[in-house]
């Protein structure tokens, strides 16, 4: 007869974490992190993570400890390079960000519609000549957004368009203000010519 092993009591919010970002919106994960939060920040430390934990916007990721003055990593968490379109588009979510938590908020989540996220986007990329294609790489750019778990579907529609999303606030994690700054910045310089 074998023992059955005995589980640390953080264990399902590790293994979420694991796979990716908690939000409070998942109430019995949310609970468990805050519970067992200084435990698992220093069991996470010997495995060369660190938990990043933003309460006051909800959500819960896993960063890599730096090893060394090349900031080689212990190779935990998979990096996803982005392209060019990719991370403007993120940016201008992210913009978007700002503005809805510096506006008066009734509520703490910020829902657009696919329709209104390609509007705001169309004012930041060159349309290509083919309006039908310049449609289509908008809608494949939300869609990368969406699989990268920035945006998350939260009612179906039968028109695309008007598909609601919810911009995640995991994206002011990848998107920081000084990286908003500055993009706001080459935008005014682009815009006024002096680029």
């Amino acid at each position: 007869m074998t023992d059955k092993p005995s589980l640390l009591p953080f264990t399902p919010v590790l293994i979420k974490l694991l796979k990716g970002p908690v939000e409070y919106l998942e109430k019995t994960t949310w609970h468990q992190l805050l519970t067992y939060q200084n435990e698992l920040t220093r069991f996470l430390q010997g495995l060369g993570l660190v938990l990043v934990l933003e309460k006051e916007d909800g959500y819960a990721f896993l960063e890599q400890i730096k090893l060394d003055e090349e900031e080689n990593v212990a190779g935990w968490v998979r990096r996803v390079a982005l392209g060019y379109e990719e991370s403007v588009l993120l940016v201008l979510l992210r913009d978007m960000m700002a503005e809805f938590e510096v506006g008066e908020v009734s509520s703490r989540e910020l829902i657009k519609k696919r329709r209104e996220i390609k509007e705001y986007a169309e004012l930041f990329f060159k349309e290509n000549p083919s309006r039908v294609k310049f449609i289509r790489d908008l809608d494949r750019l939300i869609d990368r957004a969406e699989e990268m778990d920035f945006l998350e579907k939260v009612e179906n529609n039968d028109l695309p368009d008007e598909q609601k999303f919810r911009i995640k606030k995991i994206i002011k994690a990848r998107v920081d203000n000084e990286i908003l700054e500055t993009f706001k910045q080459q935008l005014t310089q682009y815009a006024t010519g002096s680029i």
